[in-house]
C-alpha cells in the first residue's frame, strides 16, 4: 500500500487540488445569499460634488480581459500560417507564446514548449504537460519525468544527448484529455517543431502521441514495439518508436519490461544511425 506522501503525490500528478466534501456545495448560492442578505451602511447624506470632485472620485477604467478563443478552423489556419512562417525554434517559440487561439492557454500557468537539446538525434514526445510541468513551464519533471530520466539513463542517454516535447504545449484543465479540436489547433506547431529540430529518430510516449506522429487509430499495447514513422511537411520521413508513457509504468510496473525493450530498440537503432 502506497504511503500518504505517495498518495498524495499520486493525486495531485493526476491534477486533484481541491479536497471534496461528502455533500456538494453550490458554492454559487452561497454568493448569491451574501449579496442579498448584507446589509447596506447608511450613508450621511453630503452636498452635490464639484466637477473637480467628481473627476478625482471617478473610479478607475475597469481592466481590460483576454477571453478564451472558442477553437474553430479559423483558428487552425492561423496556427498553420504563424507556424510555417517560423525559421528557426526560437522563433517558432514567440510564435506560440503570442498565439490566442487555444483556449488552453488561458488555463495554464505556462507554455511548456521544450527540454533538452535541439540538436540532438533523438526526440520524445509526450501528449501535455501535467501539474509540476505547468507549474515550471519545463515539460517531464515530475514523478513520469523522473523514471523518464531513468529510462534515458539505462540506455546512455541524459537530458543533454534528447530533445523533449509534447504535441500540446499547455496543460489541460484538471489533466483532461485534450479535444480533438484542441489537438488539431496545437497540431501545425508541434509538426514545426520536429521539423526545426531534424531529429533523426523520433520516440512517442503514450497512445495520443503516436497517433499524433503516426495517424494510426491503433491502441499503444499494439503499436508498441513497432517502428512506424513520421513525415515532415518537407517530405522527410523520421522513424518513430511508438512505447509506453513513463506515467502508465507508474500505475502497471509489470509493464516496465516492454517499455525496456522498446528502449533497446531505440539504442540500437539510434547507433545505427549516427555511426
Amino acid at each position: 500500500m502506497p504511503n500518504l506522501r505517495e498518495l498524495l503525490d499520486f493525486y495531485a500528478e493526476a491534477g486533484v487540488d481541491t479536497p471534496l466534501e461528502d455533500v456538494p456545495v453550490n458554492r454559487f448560492s452561497q454568493v448569491e445569499a451574501k449579496r442579498t442578505t448584507t446589509p447596506l451602511a447608511a450613508s450621511p447624506q453630503k452636498a452635490p460634488a464639484t466637477p473637480s470632485e467628481r473627476m478625482q472620485s471617478a473610479p478607475p477604467a475597469p481592466p481590460v480581459v483576454t477571453k478564451a478563443t472558442v477553437p474553430d478552423d479559423a483558428q487552425i489556419a492561423m496556427a498553420r500560417q504563424l507556424a510555417s512562417s517560423a525559421a528557426t525554434l526560437d522563433e517558432l517559440h514567440a510564435q506560440l507564446a503570442a498565439f490566442d487561439g487555444c483556449n488552453l492557454k488561458f488555463t495554464a500557468k505556462n507554455l511548456v514548449f521544450a527540454d533538452g537539446n535541439p540538436h540532438a538525434s533523438i526526440m520524445f514526445v509526450g501528449e501535455a504537460p501535467g501539474r509540476e510541468e505547468d507549474l515550471e513551464g519545463v515539460p517531464f519533471i515530475g514523478r513520469s519525468g523522473q523514471l523518464l530520466d531513468r529510462m534515458f539513463a539505462a540506455i546512455g542517454l541524459d537530458r543533454s544527448s534528447v530533445y523533449i516535447a509534447n504535441t500540446i504545449p499547455w496543460r489541460p484543465p484538471g489533466n483532461r484529455t485534450p479535444t480533438p479540436l484542441e489537438t488539431e489547433i496545437c497540431r501545425p506547431f508541434f509538426e514545426r517543431q520536429i521539423e526545426l529540430a531534424n531529429p533523426k529518430l523520433l520516440v512517442a510516449l503514450g497512445g495520443p502521441a503516436a497517433k499524433a506522429l503516426t495517424d494510426t487509430t491503433e491502441g499503444i499495447l499494439r503499436l508498441r514495439g513497432n517502428w512506424k514513422s513520421h513525415t515532415t511537411a518537407s517530405g522527410i520521413e523520421i522513424p518513430v518508436m511508438p512505447t509506453l508513457h513513463p506515467a502508465y509504468l507508474l500505475r502497471n510496473s509489470a509493464q516496465k519490461r516492454f517499455a525496456w525493450r522498446d528502449f533497446v530498440s531505440v539504442k540500437l537503432r539510434l547507433r545505427a544511425l549516427t555511426e
